[in-house]
């Protein structure tokens, strides 16, 4: 008799849990689109592997510019993604990408983080052209 009255309590939670796990990824779909979702959930990827100085998997194949030390990630979260226009940048006007994006919060084990993350297309998915600190 218990096990009937739980069953439903659980589906209920487990439903709340599930629409909460999914909650943060329709909001950033609701205010960036699926593309600026998708650059979102690429950062966070990143942020995690570079923290742990895993990030050359999200590497173009080109990539020149430095990760850094792996402490330098440590603390920062995914901010606002743009597309990317090199002829409309000062500073980036020869970069071949299509998505940029901030870098929020800092690290407190680094004197110096990562402020920008520049995305191209790639066959595999979002892979990372230039880091700018």
């Amino acid at each position: 008799m218990k096990t009937r009255r739980l069953l439903p309590i659980a589906g209920v939670i487990i439903a709340v849990v599930a629409l909460a796990i999914l909650a943060g990824r329709w909001i950033d779909i609701a205010i960036w689109g699926a593309d600026g979702a998708r650059v979102i959930d690429t950062t966070n990827q990143l942020l995690r592997a570079a923290s742990s100085g895993d990030q050359d998997a999200l590497a173009c194949e080109d990539f020149a510019a430095g990760f850094g030390d792996a402490q330098a990630w440590n603390g920062l979260r995914a901010g606002e993604p743009e597309q990317f226009y090199a002829d409309a940048s000062f500073d980036r006007p020869s970069l071949d990408a299509s998505w940029s994006i901030n870098l929020e919060g800092w690290s407190g084990t680094s004197d110096v983080s990562p402020i920008f993350v520049f995305y191209r297309e790639s066959a595999e998915g979002l892979c990372v052209a230039d880091v700018r600190w």
